[in-house]
């Protein structure tokens, strides 16, 4: 029945908008040339163009002195290392560190994951629990003089409180001491545009949001002792993986489903891509423009609400007549939240309790914007059109933490038909 499809839509958006902040599986493959970037671009752009592809206004600066650093181009030859390198972005920040020209070092759990993954070629690969802090205090994860620059992709997987905390804020805060304790100048924090709702205490406001509030406090203390390590926390909108979990529904003529806020009015985003994302990232290595400093970003479009995403998608896939839209009611957030939260209360439970804070995630992003506005914090080439154009052709592959209305079978069904096409 309808009611009971959109419980169940919202249970599942709940789960995958936790998801939507960490690492994952890549939702596509960036080797194609709309996705690309060739290392053989002069590094002589003129920087009025690369501000226009790249966002940014006056020209960034080198922390080596010199010429200016160029977006999405500059190296300077130093010792990268990536933490949660096997996430979403994680895998795209090495792969771009290595087309850059650092010498790059990829920290992972299982080193024979890494063995497997194209976007290792060229990397270091280094094993090691990152929640590990008497290893990480020790000397095990970083020696002295071995690493310049760490960039850290470290998220829960979940965002619930206990894996929030453990993830965000100490595994991570574990790798930052390890690193400035081994000589490391500078770390850069994938951190959230969210985090903002904990740092105005917003009732709303979410565990994994308080976690690495936490952290990019800590961050500012480290930075603050008159030596010469430094930070930048890197706080994007929204990632490309998280607005395309309706693909394969709306290819197979059904609805695109957005959460109703009344009027049909709804959230907006303008997401960035894997590869753009992974270039802001390795961009602050070089570039001294957001030292000790928050870097909100987003893609280049100017936002689309869900409504305009569900459009944008029927226009995509061809789909003919009027795009089909369903918009669900904010409020059935509020019943499932209150309900899962009663059954924490009453029973002391720690499973309902994370369940009911799903609940609130997936309610937070259903409410509100993950959209800048500043030119300064656009960045990148890719669109949100072009995106869907490439997974429209090409097929994404199936997450399950942000695949929301389908399935792997569904996944694989839709590569199927397009090979076959």
């Amino acid at each position: 029945s309808p009611s009971i499809t959109m419980v169940r839509l919202a249970f599942l958006a709940s789960a995958a908008a936790a998801a939507a902040l960490a690492g994952g599986c890549a939702a596509f493959s960036p080797s194609s040339p709309s996705f690309s970037r060739s290392s053989s671009v002069p590094t002589t752009t003129s920087l009025n163009i690369i501000d226009q592809l790249f966002g940014g206004g006056n020209a960034p600066t080198n922390p080596f002195g010199g010429k200016s650093t160029v977006p999405g181009e500059s190296c300077t030859g130093e010792k990268i290392a990536v933490v949660g390198s096997t996430g979403y972005i994680g895998k795209a920040v090495v792969r771009e560190s290595v087309r850059r020209g650092y010498p790059t070092t990829a920290v992972l759990r299982d080193a024979s994951k890494g063995e497997k993954e194209d976007k290792f070629k060229g990397a270091t690969l280094r094993e090691f629990d990152v929640t590990d802090r008497e290893g990480c205090l020790n000397g095990e994860l970083f020696e002295p003089g071995s690493v310049d620059v760490v960039v850290s992709c470290l998220a829960s997987r979940t965002g619930s409180k206990k894996d929030s905390f453990d993830i965000d804020y100490q595994a991570t805060l574990n790798v930052a001491e390890a690193a400035k304790a081994a000589g490391a100048r500078r770390f850069v924090l994938l951190s959230a545009f969210c985090v903002k709702s904990a740092e105005r205490n917003d009732p709303y406001a979410l565990q994994f949001q308080y976690a690495k509030m936490k952290m990019e406090g800590k961050l500012r203390e480290m930075s603050s002792d008159g030596g010469k390590f430094d930070h930048v926390s890197v706080r994007p909108t929204a990632f490309f993986k998280s607005v395309s979990g309706q693909l394969e529904v709306v290819n197979g003529g059904s609805p695109f489903v957005y959460f109703d806020l009344g009027d049909k009015k709804c959230a907006t985003c303008n997401p960035i891509g894997e590869p753009d994302l992974a270039a802001a990232l390795i961009d602050c290595v070089a570039d001294d423009a957001h030292k000790n400093a928050v870097w909100n970003l987003g893609g280049p479009d100017d936002g689309l609400s869900m409504i305009e995403q569900g459009e944008l998608l029927h226009d995509v896939l061809g789909k003919e007549g009027k795009p089909k839209l369903l918009g669900v009611p904010i409020g059935i957030f509020d019943v499932i939240i209150n309900g899962l939260q009663w059954v924490a209360d009453t029973f002391n439970s720690e499973k309902f309790e994370d369940a009911a804070e799903f609940g609130r995630i997936g309610r937070y992003y259903a409410v509100e914007d993950m959209l800048t506005t500043d030119p300064a914090e656009k960045y990148g080439r890719t669109t949100l059109r072009e995106h869907y154009q490439y997974i429209a052709e090409n097929g994404q592959e199936y997450d399950p933490y942000t695949t929301v209305f389908g399935s792997e079978s569904a996944k694989e069904e839709f590569k199927k038909e397009k090979v076959e096409a």
